[in-house]
């Protein structure tokens, strides 16, 4: 809203410093600075107002230390991070940018579901919350409304640019924007990859049905990422901070794949209108940040489904939406090392069951970071762990731009 305003001001009375909202850099560092305002200030009367009201996190005995510590601590904090995301956006991103409003609809969408679960945890004292199959139910129907959006809508394109080189002094792009559902894939030569590739051997034109297999794979994608940050939201501030640094790796891609110098110089997609995406990832990261002032340990706030599900689910869409849903399994590794180990676990269990007719299992405890626990290792060294490997797979992230 601010930015329409400031524009238009600079643009009818040529008011001095208006113009600075044009740039992208300026309001994605706004939107990280009101973010971390609106989660580290006005999240501490949200927490009191959870506190008072009673909205505090029911505890299952597992038998990890100090877990029975954490029962009564305020839970549903991820209506912090939502209103530090959506708030920032709303006040300094071009709202009438197609991936805007796409990231919009999934924060809100995501957020309402997690909302849900846990307001029937909470208040409805069902300690099973809404049921696994409408939370899916709510995952699969925004990676449908995703991938219609991103296959169809006119403004979601790449830019197909030829460079001819005058002399020295300048450059010359022959540009022509072109719908497509190339992706980024890391560690090849030719480091793009078509999904209408899948489907040359069936049939004829296959860019036409290209959608059967980019929706499905966008629909994966979103249940995985946000399913795998749901289970990573375990120990105080784990899932914050990994989400954290993801983030920051999101909003440098963002800004190379929307910067079509930058692109050009990495030989990566430009993606024509993605830029503005750093906006709103700036909020995401802002948000984070603040949120982790108090979820940290010892946590005075949990998330909830209210946020784990939203931050996983605008994780996954992020990354599609600038082609880099190929690199999750490093940019995300520590969501998709926790949803392994679940998958791992219980998979496992059930297969020596059925062969020995006793259950074993892999780890002392799934997810992962129980299992750490479970070894007597105290939960803020499990955290500072996880963060550092992170840290190491989002430099991983960053070299897959020139390693080929």
């Amino acid at each position: 809203m601010l930015y329409y305003l400031f524009n238009y001001l600079h643009e009818t009375f040529d008011l001095t410093g208006a113009g600075v909202f044009q740039y992208i850099s300026f309001r994605a560092a706004m939107a990280v600075i009101v973010s971390l305002l609106i989660s580290m200030i006005f999240g501490k009367y949200i927490i009191k107002y959870l506190a008072s009201k009673q909205v505090g996190e029911s505890i299952r005995d597992l038998g990890l230390a100090g877990q029975t510590e954490k029962a009564g601590t305020p839970t549903m904090g991820g209506i912090i991070i939502l209103s530090a995301i959506l708030i920032p956006t709303l006040l300094f991103a071009k709202l009438d940018n197609i991936y805007i409003i796409l990231m919009l609809i999934t924060t809100v969408w995501m957020g309402l579901i997690g909302f849900l679960d846990d307001y029937i945890k909470v208040f409805k004292k069902d300690k099973d919350g809404l049921a696994g199959k409408f939370k899916i139910l709510g995952q699969v129907s925004l990676g449908i409304i995703v991938g219609l959006i991103l296959y169809f809508h006119p403004d979601v394109v790449m830019r197909d640019q030829v460079v001819n080189q005058i002399d020295s002094a300048e450059v010359v792009y022959v540009q022509s924007d072109i719908k497509s559902t190339m992706t980024t894939i890391p560690f090849f030569k030719n480091n793009e990859f078509d999904y209408a590739d899948l489907l040359t051997w069936a049939v004829e034109k296959a860019e036409d049905w290209a959608w059967l297999v980019f929706i499905p794979m966008v629909i994966f994608i979103v249940t995985a990422v946000s399913n795998g940050a749901n289970l990573t939201d375990g120990i105080d501030g784990l899932a914050t901070g990994t989400s954290a640094i993801i983030g920051l790796v999101l909003a440098i891609f963002a800004y190379v794949s929307g910067n079509i110098i930058f692109a050009d110089y990495l030989n990566i997609m430009y993606i024509p209108n993605s830029g503005e995406l750093v906006v709103f990832i700036s909020s995401f990261v802002g948000a984070c940040f603040g949120f982790l002032w108090y979820n940290s340990y010892p946590a005075q706030v949990f998330m909830g489904d209210t946020g784990s599900l939203a931050i996983g689910a605008i994780i996954g869409v992020f990354a599609i939406a600038i082609r880099k849903e190929l690199l999750i399994p490093i940019i995300c590794g520590i969501f998709f090392v926790e949803n392994l180990s679940v998958v791992l676990q219980v998979s496992y269990f059930k297969y020596t069951k059925k062969k020995y007719g006793e259950g074993k299992r892999i780890f002392l405890m799934s997810p992962l970071h129980h299992h750490y626990q479970k070894t007597g290792m105290h939960e803020s060294k499990i955290v500072t762990r996880f963060w550092i490997v992170g840290i190491m797979l989002a430099i991983l992230s960053f070299v897959t731009l020139k390693l080929r």
